[in-house]
């Protein structure tokens, strides 16, 4: 049961530990430090379920659990070092769908989340592949896979997952900022520069119709053309 998981997290190791980890689990993976930043990738959709740690340096963390449960009751998984019992209760009141207190295993966080997508989805195993224009294009993320026209395309781990995070939102824009967090963490110096030479090679390989599927939207980043089929 593969998502879009927001890992909100002060302490840089921490995040990417949680990175590493869902990612191997087939999870694509925005993460952030920022309480408001949460807030702003949060109201831009495209995320399934929130890690939020509580304590984080700019706003409470419960500021931002009660935004996820406000808008489209994007679930949440509460990682705090708030171990006491009335911590605990307070998350679980505000609307928190599950809670793990540091030290924690992060196999254990990571098996969690795919506990909460279930349980939020209504499912018990893999959905079937995601398809978008009609039948065009289809991304199979457990299997990490994605056909165009029928064709397997042969892409590269930065690649998949430029498509993958244009593919969480059709239509919505996505800036180089996001896609640079989505594929290799935004702490990853100097990569923001790269993006447009991997939306060109990704463009290639998806054909004459590249331009049209990754669309540009100037001066602030990229977008998937193809709308996703009911």
């Amino acid at each position: 049961m593969a998502g879009t998981v927001l890992v909100v997290e002060d302490e840089k190791a921490i995040r990417e530990l949680l990175r590493r980890y869902l990612e191997r689990a087939g999870h694509g993976v925005f993460t952030t430090g920022s309480g408001a930043e949460a807030l702003r990738l949060l109201e831009a959709g495209g995320v399934d379920l929130i890690v939020l740690d509580l304590g984080l340096p700019d706003l409470d963390g419960t500021d931002v659990l009660r935004a996820a449960r406000a808008g489209d009751g994007t679930p949440v998984l509460v990682l705090t070092a708030r171990d006491s019992l009335e911590d605990r209760l307070q998350g679980l009141r505000l609307g928190a769908d599950d809670y793990v207190t540091k030290p924690f295993s992060p196999m254990e966080v990571t098996l969690r989340v795919q506990a909460v997508l279930q349980r939020a989805r209504g499912q018990n195993g893999a959905g079937d592949p995601a398809s978008y224009g009609g039948g065009r294009l289809r991304i199979d993320e457990p299997r990490h896979e994605a056909h165009l026209e029928g064709e397997r395309l042969d892409l590269t781990p930065t690649e998949w997952g430029m498509l993958v995070a244009l593919a969480a939102v059709p239509g919505r824009v996505y800036s180089r900022y996001e896609l640079v967090n989505r594929v290799r963490g935004y702490e990853f110096a100097g990569y923001e520069r790269t993006v447009d030479s991997h939306v060109k090679n990704l463009r290639h390989k998806l054909g004459p119709a590249g331009s049209e599927i990754v669309q540009t939207v100037l001066g602030v980043g990229y977008r998937l053309g193809l709308g996703r089929d009911p």
